[in-house]
């Protein structure tokens, strides 16, 4: 029989990469959003792989939901992926943004423990708990020191799922993500702001310059495609247990935007400034992994570090000018 998969939060950029990666794999993938008739899963569509995962009506804040869909699907591992993805936005929104991660992470495992189904659970995780990191690189050792409520509701989802692995043995582990990107990431992520109007200067379309916020800011950038592949080692791994993804270097948002300005022939110092109104009231000036155990215990590296990462979402915002205007993405993984 093959094995089955629920990944909620399907149609964000990091469930529609999971999902294509354990489709390849032979997995039979079932996914969640809030209103999957009205969902038009552009991702899963970019991707080719729409018609090829089971698709649920599911809000994770819902407990009665969350129950029904995984006694349908009777899955061996369970994703969890979904909730307020923009740190910038959970500023504006702190009680959307706890809800839907820490609400839905404890509905998750509560229905897991009720049911007592022999379920492996992934909970998305952040490098946004650390807070600021040593240039060294923070490990799964490392205090949490949330600068934000996104971060906030991050770590209390974190420490809910140590406590029902502790309390009641539940296979449930923490990937702790570094950023990672893609062509998927919606326009409100700063690399896809930058990569996407780099394209247009370049392409005439656009006269610029480009806002951004503090351009000293250091982020351990890595490529999603590579991040997705670590979260089902996590739960093929003989024991659950937290691991930090990251590649191990960081670099500054300066930096990240003279790359990708340098994938069209341009420097950035020509088109971008930095605005102070763009600053959030808090923020972090060193992010830095430190996957020394990913890679003794999984086996896990990331491949492509980020000059790659800038030069990728250059071309891919370049090829879509390409194409016909769509609807811009939203930030709230179903």
């Amino acid at each position: 029989m093959k094995r089955v998969a629920l990944i909620i939060g399907v149609s964000g950029q990091d469930g529609s990469l999971l999902a294509r990666h354990l489709l390849a794999r032979g997995w039979v993938v079932h996914g969640t959003s809030r209103d999957a008739e009205l969902n038009e899963f552009r991702n899963l569509t970019a991707l080719g792989i729409r018609d090829q995962v089971k698709l649920h009506s599911v809000s994770a804040t819902d407990f009665r939901s969350v129950v029904k869909v995984i006694e349908q699907t009777e899955p061996e591992h369970i994703y969890s992926l979904g909730g307020q993805s923009s740190v910038g936005l959970s500023f504006a929104q702190p009680i959307e943004t706890h809800e839907s991660i820490v609400v839905a992470t404890l509905n998750l495992l509560e229905a897991i423990r009720l049911i007592n189904a022999p379920v492996r659970f992934y909970n998305a995780a952040s490098s946004e708990c650390f807070g600021n990191t040593g240039p060294d690189g923070a490990d799964e050792d490392t205090p949490f020191h949330p600068r934000s409520p996104y971060a906030v509701a991050k770590a209390s989802a974190f420490w809910a799922v140590a406590n029902y692995r502790e309390s009641y043995g539940l296979f449930a582990a923490s990937g702790i993500l570094f950023n990672h990107e893609s062509p998927l990431r919606p326009e409100r992520f700063v690399t896809q702001k930058i990569a996407r109007e780099a394209a247009k200067i370049a392409r005439g379309l656009s006269s610029g310059p480009l806002q951004l916020g503090n351009l000293d800011i250091c982020r351990d950038w890595g490529w999603a495609e590579d991040y997705v592949e670590a979260m089902p080692l996590l739960l093929l791994h003989d024991t659950p247990e937290d691991f930090v993804i990251a590649t191990g270097v960081s670099a500054t948002l300066r930096t990240f935007a003279a790359e990708a300005f340098a994938a069209f022939g341009l420097d950035w110092r020509d088109h971008v400034q930095s605005n102070p109104q763009l600053l959030r009231p808090t923020d972090i000036m060193m992010s830095a992994g430190s996957p020394r155990r990913a890679r003794e215990r999984l086996g896990w590296e990331a491949r492509i570090r980020m000059p790659e990462v800038a030069r990728r979402l250059a071309a891919a915002a370049d090829a879509a000018l390409s194409l016909p205007a769509k609807h811009p993405h939203r930030t709230f993984n179903d």
